[in-house]
């Protein structure tokens, strides 16, 4: 075992796919390089032949620029990702994979994606779906789930809060799962998700048994962390730095979609209160559909798809105590979680809002599917652009005024309907869709890249479960805001939207000020110079 590196000779290599990133290295074989460092400029993922053996007989495809070098007997090389961060050594963490990459090894390592990674993709992204259809499952109907339960919308608002905070209860788990890879919390989302709606849907037809109904919810709640926290870990594990913006664009924001399905479809589902039982069942039948082929996805890729998927990365203890005293991970959480927090409070009770000024449920169930349609046609947009140009503090610079400007002019908009129509809260939530969708996986992905090599789902579930716990918190104070029966008009939550606005304002110079007062340097990209570098040592030695 082991092998020096030399110049290619001979007839027995094959130049790869030359327009991507890929390593081959195996014990007498070939050793393959994909040229990672002008990638940046070049598409998104290609797909490698779906095989788990890659031989040097291979025919290359695609421009030529692949570098081969030939492997003979001898002393082994290493390629080392590069990090500035502490060792997971000296932090007392376990390292998530081999510590180096030996040439030398008996096995070839291979460093391309696989056509596979999309049956994962797209499981994780319906996952994503459903999980939060579920949350808004009684919300956009409150009024007539208030009847069918015999209760207020106080009360039927706490389905949505409990979903939030059972978030936060079981984040630690999540962490620890996910350390394990992502198959294993997905699996466990696709379990909780078929047991609470199918709970919920029994205790709908059980006599309208509101705490059933709500246990069934909690465990909804429970699945949605195991979903919503996994993309930067399952792009991490299956993606290279062309495609993981787009990746975690796709799963992550593919839970407001299902927010903006529940918005939309459930009103035109429930036109009375009976009509309650035969929603829940709907939604409980799409629920498992969707979930059923989770436990049928791949684990992980046969080989690596880049060196910084088998970089070292530091256990979770020491993982904590390194992010918790980052300047930058607090100028990125804290804004992340308020903004996140407040749209789940606008989402949960946006019929609220609008309905004491005239506002249909119909009309308010579009006005919560602009908002989320909006911005995932926005994302669609600008995620490939950020993929490609890394342009990660400009988005967020661009998008934060947006979305702390548009909470303050929304203040106004539900009182317009007599002079405007819907118009004015329509093209305001459109707006702070936008720019709230744009931001949410530019901030998750760049969390990864500025805390590399810790390892993604600690700094994902991290700042999603702040989002949540404080969307939970921001539901309670706008309810107890909201105006009495003899206010005009009657239950209006204007000093609702005013803490809202207040709150998204305070926060907005934390962004802002990101890399100024001599800390530049700390905002390099870690994740993606430890792929340059790993493979431009490589080159050097051919």
């Amino acid at each position: 075992m082991g092998g020096s590196i030399s110049a290619p000779k001979g007839p027995g290599w094959q130049a790869l796919k030359g327009d991507e990133d890929e390593v081959v290295v195996g014990g007498g074989g070939v050793v393959a390089e994909r040229r990672v460092a002008a990638a940046a400029s070049a598409g998104p993922d290609e797909d490698d032949e779906d095989d788990d053996t890659t031989s040097n007989k291979k025919k290359g495809r695609g421009s030529s620029d692949a570098v081969a070098v030939q492997h003979e007997r001898g002393t082994s090389h290493h390629l080392m990702p590069y990090t500035d961060a502490v060792s997971p050594a000296s932090a007392g963490g376990a390292p998530a994979g081999p510590a180096s990459l030996d040439v030398g090894s008996a096995t070839p390592e291979v460093f391309k994606v696989y056509k596979r990674r999309w049956f994962g993709l797209v499981q994780l992204t319906l996952l994503n779906i459903i999980a939060s259809w579920d949350w808004l499952t009684f919300s956009p109907v409150s009024g007539h789930a208030a009847h069918y339960f015999g209760t207020d919308e106080t009360t039927i608002n706490w389905l949505s809060t409990a979903f939030m905070f059972s978030f936060v209860f079981i984040t630690p788990l999540v962490i620890y799962v996910l350390h394990l890879g992502p198959k294993p919390s997905i699996v466990t989302a696709a379990a909780l998700i078929l047991a609470g709606n199918w709970i919920r849907y029994i205790g709908c037809r059980a006599g309208a048994r509101f705490g059933l109904v709500m246990f069934g919810q909690i465990l909804t709640g429970l699945a949605q962390p195991f979903v919503l926290a996994a993309p930067t870990r399952y792009s991490d594990l299956w993606f290279t730095n062309r495609g993981r913006v787009g990746a975690t664009a796709l799963t992550t924001l593919a839970n407001p979609f299902g927010a903006a399905l529940g918005q939309l479809i459930v009103p035109f589902w429930v036109n009375a209160p009976s009509d309650i039982p035969s929603m829940v069942l709907w939604v409980s039948l799409i629920s498992t559909v969707s979930a059923l082929p989770s436990f049928f996805i791949p684990a992980a890729p046969p080989t690596p798809v880049a060196p910084s998927a088998v970089t070292p990365k530091l256990g979770l203890g020491a993982s904590a105590r390194i992010l918790f005293g980052q300047v930058e991970f607090w100028l990125l959480f804290v804004p992340f979680a308020v903004y996140v927090g407040f749209f789940n409070s606008v989402s949960s009770l946006l019929n609220q809002i609008m309905e004491p000024h005239g506002y249909s449920d119909e009309e308010a169930g579009i006005a919560g599917a602009l908002l989320i349609v909006v911005g995932l046609v926005t994302s669609a947009v600008t995620s490939p652009i950020i993929d490609r140009t890394k342009a990660f503090l400009p988005a967020i610079r661009i998008a934060a005024p947006l979305i702390a400007l548009s909470y303050l002019v929304f203040i106004w908009m539900p009182a317009t309907r007599d002079a405007a129509g819907v118009a004015g809260p329509y093209v305001v939530l459109s707006v702070l869709g936008a720019a709230s969708f744009s931001m949410v996986p530019v901030v998750i992905e760049y969390l990864v890249e500025l805390t590399h090599p810790i390892s993604p789902e600690v700094t994902s579930t991290i700042a999603w479960s702040g989002g949540q716990l404080l969307g939970g918190i921001f539901i309670v104070i706008s309810g107890a805001l909201k105006a009495g029966s003899g206010a005009a008009p009657p239950y209006d939550m204007h000093k609702a939207l005013v803490f809202t606005a207040v709150v998204a304002m305070a926060v907005l110079p934390l962004p802002l000020c990101l890399g100024l007062f001599g800390r530049a340097d700390k905002l390099r990209l870690r994740r993606v110079r430890s792929d340059e570098l790993a493979l431009a040592r490589s080159r050097e030695i051919v």
